[in-house]
C-alpha cells in the first residue's frame, strides 16, 4: 500500500500465546475460544465429514461472482463509494486509506456499510504508528515500530497497542495490515526504515509478535508483510521493481520473522518483490505460485504450514507491480498464483475484474476448488462460525 509499508479475536498461537502480556516466552495455548470477530486457526485442521457439509452449506449461499467478490479488498473514497460496491458486487472487504473522507470512521457511518454486506466485512486498514499511521487525528500519535522498540519493552508495548487497537474496534476497523515484520537496518525515512522494529530478527519477532497479540485480544485482525521480506530490498516498490537478496540469504535474516509467527493467527501480506532463487524473472512475489508455495507450504523456510489468508500488497497503485501489468491481470494472476485477497486502492475497476475472474474460472485458469477453498479462508479469517 502506499507506505505500507497490514478478524481476528482470538488467537491459537505457536510458540506464542494469547494473554495480557507482551513476552513471547509463554507456553502455546491449545485452543481459543469461537467469536463472531474470532481468530482462525492458521495450521489445517482436521477436516470431518460433518465439516465439508458445513463448508458446503455456506459456500452454496453465492454464485460464483459473488464468490469472487470475497477475494476482493478494496480502497473507497467514502461512504457512498463503499456503501455502492458492498451493496452492488458484495466484496469481501474494504480498504481506508488516507484518501478516504474520514466520516466513514468517525462518524459510525460504516454501519451502514456492514449492513450492505451479505456475510460480515472487512473493513481495513494500515496503522503501523510513526509516519504510516492513517488514524493518528481520531485515536492519538505513536512513534514508530523502530522507535517503540528502542525505548519500551514488549510488555509494555503489548499494552499500548491494546489501547490502541480497543480504539480502532470502536471505530469500526476489523483489520489493520500490521504490523510490518521486516528486518532492516535502512535510514529511518527510507521505504522500510523506521516501520521495522530491527535489524535484528527476533526483536521482531518478540515485538512484531506483542502487537498482534495486542490486537487480537482486542478484536482486531492483524496481517504480517511484506513476505518474504522487503526489507533488504533494492529500492521502493512504490516506485518500481525491487529485487531482494537470494532467498537462501532470506533464510536467517528476514524469514526469520515469519517462521517464528506463522502460527500467530496474523494473515500475511506478500510485497512486489522479486527474489532470486525463488521467483521467475519478472515475476514478483505478489503474484507467483512459488512464493505463495514457500508460505503455504512452509518447508522451504523451515516453517510450519500456513492456511490462512494471503493478501496481495496493493495491485493497483504500486510501480513494481502497475509497470508490467493493469488491475484485471494483476488480480487473476494473484489469484491464480495462490493469493486468497486481492487489494487495490479504488473501486473504480471491480466490475470489469470480476468480469475478468468469472472469464478466468469458465476457462479453468482459475479452478473454482480454488476459490472455494479462499473463500472458506477468509471466513474462517473473519470468524465467520462454519457449523451446522
Amino acid at each position: 500500500m502506499r507506505n505500507l509499508p497490514g478478524i481476528v479475536l482470538a488467537v491459537v498461537a505457536v510458540g506464542l500465546t494469547a494473554c495480557s502480556s507482551g513476552s513471547t516466552s509463554s507456553a502455546p495455548s491449545s485452543s481459543a475460544p469461537s467469536s463472531t470477530t474470532g481468530a482462525a486457526r492458521t495450521s489445517s485442521p482436521t477436516t470431518t465429514k460433518s465439516q465439508l457439509d458445513c463448508d458446503a452449506g455456506y459456500l452454496a449461499q453465492f454464485s460464483t461472482r459473488q464468490k469472487l467478490a470475497q477475494l476482493l479488498t478494496v480502497g473507497v473514497k467514502d461512504t457512498a463509494d463503499a456503501e455502492n460496491v458492498v451493496r452492488t458486487e458484495q466484496v469481501g472487504g474494504i480498504f481506508v486509506g488516507s484518501w478516504t473522507a474520514p466520516a466513514l470512521v468517525a462518524n459510525k457511518q460504516i454501519d451502514q456499510v456492514k449492513a450492505a454486506a451479505r456475510v460480515p466485512l472487512m473493513v481495513t486498514i494500515d496503522e503501523e504508528g510513526g509516519r504510516v499511521s492513517r488514524l493518528k487525528d481520531l485515536i492519538g500519535a505513536v512513534p514508530s515500530a523502530r522507535v517503540a522498540a528502542n525505548t519500551v519493552s514488549a510488555d509494555e508495548f503489548y499494552q499500548q497497542s491494546l489501547a490502541r487497537g480497543q480504539a480502532m474496534k470502536n471505530l469500526g476497523i476489523t483489520v489493520d495490515f500490521a504490523p510490518d515484520t521486516d528486518v532492516s537496518d535502512e535510514p529511518a525515512d527510507a521505504v522500510i526504515g523506521d516501520r521495522s522494529f530491527s535489524n535484528d530478527p527476533n526483536v521482531v519477532t518478540q515485538y512484531a509478535g506483542a502487537f498482534i497479540r495486542a490486537m487480537h485480544d482486542a478484536g482486531v485482525g492483524t496481517v504480517m508483510k511484506h513476505f518474504p521480506g522487503h526489507g533488504h530490498g533494492s529500492g521502493d516498490s512504490h516506485t518500481g521493481a525491487v529485487r531482494t537478496p537470494p532467498l537462501a540469504q532470506l533464510q536467517n535474516d528476514d524469514l526469520v520473522p515469519y517462521r517464528n509467527l506463522i502460527g500467530s493467527g496474523a494473515a500475511v501480506m506478500v510485497g512486489h518483490l522479486d527474489v532470486p532463487g525463488l521467483t521467475a524473472p519478472n515475476v514478483p512475489a505478489s503474484i507467483s505460485p512459488q512464493a505463495m508455495a514457500l508460505l503455504r507450504q512452509g518447508t522451504g523456510y523451515n516453517a510450519a504450514p500456513y492456511n490462512g489468508p494471503i493478501f496481495t500488497d496493493d495491485l493497483s497503485g504500486m510501480a513494481a507491480i502497475t509497470s508490467r501489468m493493469d488491475i484485471e491481470d494483476a488480480v487473476a494472476a494473484a489469484l491464480e498464483a495462490g493469493a486468497d485477497s486481492a487489494l487495490w486502492i479504488s473501486t473504480n475497476a471491480v466490475t470489469q475484474v470480476l468480469n475478468r475472474l468469472e472469464q478466468e474460472v469458465s476457462s479453468g485458469r482459475l479452478p473454482l476448488a480454488r476459490v472455494n477453498e479462499s473463500v472458506l479462508r477468509i471466513a474462517r479469517y473473519k470468524g465467520i462460525p462454519l457449523t451446522c
